[in-house]
């Protein structure tokens, strides 16, 4: 697939958002200015990047708990996402959801979930509500490889497959289910080859190569609009990242990580891509760096200078129309 000089400085302003975002996220985090829990998405930008770059706005993703990268991706508003992980009122849950249960109804996100494999049968219900409206919307879940292990994977892959939603399952395979390795818990080879039992064409891609996610996307969802049904697209990466920040991963060495990291980095990937095909020029990807940079210490600005929702709201938001006694 020819990709444009345009949408390859998108693809590249994206993942570097992302990759920014988080090793902020990361920093506050540790420091002390962020609460609850957050769980990174670094190494893993192509796959969001791709999928919601071949998506319209007016489509649907459901995330994971690791939902960050799918939230920018979309098109979230970045100063009210790090407002929101911050705990602040202007985010875009007005700093209620957090980091695992971030939304933003207004691009299509429907949210993070802090169950593993919680998104499936929402995406499902989004595609069925697409169908029954024909309105030609899709909608996208991603999942790990663990999730797949769970019964609302089948479910949601059942029903996909029998009423032939306009889906795609995008199995973002970063080899760990928390603190397991997935060959422990998983039957089968890859984690597509289930996609055969309910109907669905699957496609295996590498995960860090952010064009080849694109393509297999492009179809995908050419394919949903059609009327065709699901399509399963396993992304073949790596969690470089703990499970979550603090995490003491005992279960793995930092030299293999580390390995990993150099050989598969997105960013590094889609550089010496792009500038072999003579695509982009160094001083093109450098602004773009700069830029994102710029982009993600406004955002941390805006979020350090925006007040924390006062306790009078604590119940409003729980119920459609207004707090706990409307």
């Amino acid at each position: 697939m020819n990709t444009s000089k345009e949408l390859a400085a998108q693809f590249y302003e994206t993942m570097c958002n992302i990759r920014y975002f988080e090793n902020k996220v990361e920093k506050f985090f540790l420091a002390g200015h962020i609460p609850g829990f957050v769980h990174l998405y670094t190494g893993e930008e192509a796959i969001a990047t791709g999928i919601c770059a071949a998506m319209e706005k007016t489509d649907y993703i459901e995330s994971t708990h690791r939902g960050h990268g799918h939230t920018i991706a979309k098109g979230a508003d970045i100063n009210r996402m790090m407002a929101e992980i911050f705990g602040k009122k202007t985010g875009l849950c007005k700093g209620k959801g957090g980091s695992m249960h971030i939304a933003d109804f207004s691009v299509g996100m429907l949210g993070a979930n802090g169950v593993v494999g919680g998104g499936f049968n929402l995406a499902a219900g989004a595609a069925l509500a697409s169908k029954m409206l024909d309105n030609k919307r899709i909608s996208a879940v991603f999942f790990g490889d663990g999730a797949s292990n769970r019964g609302t994977f089948h479910e949601a892959a059942n029903a996909a497959g029998v009423w032939k939603l306009p889906m795609l399952f995008v199995n973002e395979m970063n080899c760990w289910a928390s603190t397991t390795p997935y060959r422990t818990t998983t039957s089968v080879e890859n984690i597509s080859d289930r996609a055969a039992g309910y109907g669905m064409p699957s496609v295996i891609v590498d995960g860090n190569d952010v064009f080849a996610v694109y393509e297999a996307a492009v179809k995908a969802v050419e394919r949903a609009r059609k009327g065709e049904g699901p399509t399963f697209i396993e992304c073949k990466t790596y969690r470089i990242k703990g499970h979550f920040v603090g995490d003491p991963e005992k279960y793995r060495t930092k030299k293999e990580v580390k390995e990993i990291f150099e050989a598969t980095d997105p960013l590094k990937k889609f550089a010496e891509r792009v500038l072999k095909d003579g695509l982009m020029s160094e001083d093109e990807l450098a602004a773009i760096k700069e830029k994102s940079q710029k982009t993600i210490d406004d955002s941390v600005e805006y979020a350090e200078n925006s007040p924390y929702p006062d306790e009078s709201e604590l119940f409003d938001d729980l119920y459609v129309g207004g707090g706990l006694n409307a």
